[in-house]
């Protein structure tokens, strides 16, 4: 039986947010079995400030993945932190943080990642339940889309194309397994244009973003002095994005995710329309080896936060 894992013990930082701007303090804590990921805004008196990280909490995706629970408060971008969390199979887990955004630290998982390490991992006496993806589902067009396949791993493979030549196309393809994400993706940094700053500001949004949490593209170069850490490091961290999304699932996925040109809400929108059909997957302790079929799949349409989504599944 593989087992849920925890934290062993409380490990906390302090950073920056980088939409907000504030300063916040972050305490990751170990969580009781069954608990799955669980946010608790340490400004929020009471039970008020708690919000599962889930698929169906997910509120906004404008730039970052925001979460919220029905009495309105929100935790903002959660998925550099969700990815390090997938990656070091952390089940259960309290994370606390004193405002309304995780600070995003280096604009990695790695940071993440380091914390987790620190903190040390313990096996808990309840099975690991995996979610098993039973047929395809997909939703976009020939310009950007999402799509999730059978599998009997996790594994992520993405597609992007920008004008700038210092992005242009790239594509990278990596599955789940041992140390792969922590050694080839983690340290992959959220990026920028430069033309877009002024905008993004006054909309409220990249307060706090900077040289030192982000990679800003000027045209067609890349104005860090240190340059890139992976000469693909664009595409690498949308795959880092996708990670930390999908595991809003609620566990671990045993299934093919590929995204093109896509980012946080098409991914939230494959999700819902996986959970929609009760068909497309099911749980699985991995007791018992599984043999995968790909079943054909139908079209659907399900309403995905107030506007209809029509999908070939």
């Amino acid at each position: 039986m593989i087992k849920q894992k925890t934290l062993k013990n409380s490990i906390g930082c302090i950073g920056v947010a980088l939409h907000s701007g504030q300063k916040v303090s972050m305490t990751l804590k170990p969580g009781q079995p069954d608990s799955g990921i669980v946010f608790r805004r340490t400004d929020i008196p009471g039970s008020g400030g708690l919000i599962k990280a889930t698929w169906d909490n997910v509120v906004e995706t404008t730039l970052c993945t925001t979460l919220g629970n029905d009495d309105g408060v929100t935790i903002a971008t959660v998925e550099h932190l969700m990815a390090a969390l997938s990656a070091c199979s952390i089940d259960n887990a309290v994370i606390e943080v004193s405002g309304t955004e995780v600070p995003v630290m280096d604009g990695s998982a790695a940071p993440f990642i380091f914390l987790v390490e620190c903190a040390g991992i313990v096996e808990q006496d309840r099975p690991r339940l995996y979610i098993r993806v039973l047929k395809a589902i997909s939703i976009g067009d020939d310009h950007k889309s999402v799509s999730i396949v059978p599998s009997n791993g996790f594994t992520v493979d993405f597609d992007i194309d920008f004008e700038s030549a210092a992005v242009s196309h790239q594509s990278y393809s990596m599955c789940m397994a041992g140390e792969n994400f922590k050694n080839e993706v983690s340290r992959a940094r959220t990026f920028g244009f430069l033309h877009e700053v002024e905008a993004l500001r006054a909309a409220g949004l990249a307060k706090g973003g900077s040289l030192e949490n982000a990679v800003v593209v000027s045209g067609d170069k890349i104005i860090n002095e240190d340059g890139l850490r992976y000469d693909d490091e664009f595409v690498r961290h949308k795959v880092l994005d996708a990670v930390g999304d999908l595991y809003l699932a609620g566990g671990a996925i045993l299934g093919h995710f590929h995204g093109v040109c896509s980012g946080h809400e098409a991914t939230n929108h494959l999700l819902r329309a996986l959970f929609a059909d009760k068909d497309a997957w099911c749980y699985d302790d991995m007791s018992v080896p599984k043999v995968v079929v790909n079943k054909p799949a139908h079209a659907w349409s399900v309403d995905v936060a107030g506007s209809e989504i029509t999908a070939t599944a």
